[in-house]
């Protein structure tokens, strides 16, 4: 009675487990982590980021373990149980095993706290774990059709309005005068009447006459100027059309004939979130090799949408040799199949 007076200073009242057990259990963990850290890398592929999560798995599960049998052997050894048999059943059967020795130790101590309360947290801790590990081991029970609507990329923006319709060129209107009309015939004779009768004048004809004509005459002057003049404004003869821009040559070949003339191929990089759930395939690209071997204008056709980013970045750095037709280098449009698989 006086014993459980005194409280925190009372042998009941002292804590099972001392700094020193814990430092035990913190430092076995700690040796797990590392071993497995540099193990597993030689006898699995995985990347760094699941050795990791491997292994703080591992090592918390035997730190917890190294804890529970540090606090049977400080407690056998408090109410004089047998500290061997009990070490040895704990160690065997595992949570069974203290599942046992604290409800032997209650029924014992007479103190049924003591071993309802850590069954309880067991039982929690198990219920939590098998929840988030169930999901992860069967992942065909994962929600597909909501988890692609979440993966699903955003419809694209409204085209933009189309611009506004040039405005027509401003008509120009030539305003004619009398004196233009004076000065150029509307009609040119076709014959010219030769006078024989009348002697040729001395004087020099008209400036501007035609060759082989009158020079002498006035009428022959006249008609010379005239059709100087409409000659001398006679359109210029219209310019030659444009060439007309010829298009690039393109030849079109199987998926088969590109994959042998591949001279640099780097393997796409599994996405993590895919490899987790799962999925492998195919993604089928549509590419164009440019003149000297590159991957121009690529295309996604079908593929999942986890896998497209990946097969997209790794295609484009995908080299072929230079396609010849008649000896001239020309671009070649194929298809492209990435395919995705995990390893057994």
């Amino acid at each position: 009675m006086f014993e459980d007076t005194l409280l925190e200073s009372s042998v009941k009242a002292a804590p099972t487990l001392k700094g020193i057990h814990w430092l035990i259990s913190i430092a076995l963990g700690a040796a797990v982590f590392l071993s497995m850290f540099f193990l597993l890398p030689t006898i699995s592929a995985n990347e760094t980021k699941v050795i990791v999560a491997q292994s703080a798995i591992v090592s918390a599960v035997i730190a917890a373990f190294a804890l529970i049998l540090c606090y049977v052997l400080v407690d056998c050894k408090r109410h004089g149980f047998n500290r061997a048999v009990w070490f040895s059943v704990v160690l065997l059967l595992n949570l069974v095993g203290f599942i046992l020795y604290l409800m032997y130790s209650a029924a014992k101590t007479g103190d049924w706290q003591r071993a309802t309360l850590p069954i309880a947290y067991l039982f929690e801790a198990v219920i939590i774990g098998v929840m988030v590990l169930v999901p992860l081991i069967y992942t065909e029970a994962l929600p597909k059709a909501q988890l692609m609507t979440f993966l699903a990329a955003p419809p694209p923006p409204p085209p933009p309005p189309p611009p506004p319709a040039a405005a027509p060129p401003p008509r120009v209107f030539r305003k004619v005068s009398a004196e233009d009309l004076m000065r150029t015939p509307t009609v040119i004779p076709r014959t010219i009447a030769k006078v024989e009768n009348e002697p040729p004048p001395a004087a020099v004809g008209v400036v501007g006459g035609v060759p082989g004509g009158d020079s002498g005459g006035s009428f022959g002057g006249v008609l010379g100027g005239v059709i100087g003049g409409v000659l001398s404004q006679a359109a210029p003869p219209p310019p030659p059309p444009p060439p007309t821009p010829t298009a690039p040559k393109r030849v079109r070949v199987g998926g088969q004939v590109e994959s042998a003339r591949l001279i640099f191929q780097p393997k796409p990089e599994y996405p993590p979130l895919a490899k987790m759930a799962r999925i492998q395939g195919v993604v089928r690209l549509d590419a164009v090799i440019s003149k000297d071997g590159t991957i121009q204008d690529l295309k996604v056709i079908s593929g999942h949408p986890l896998l497209v980013r990946a097969a997209l970045d790794a295609v484009q750095r995908w080299r072929y040799q230079p396609t010849l037709l008649n000896g001239e280098s020309v671009e070649v449009a194929t298809e492209i199949d990435v395919n995705f698989t995990l390893a057994e």
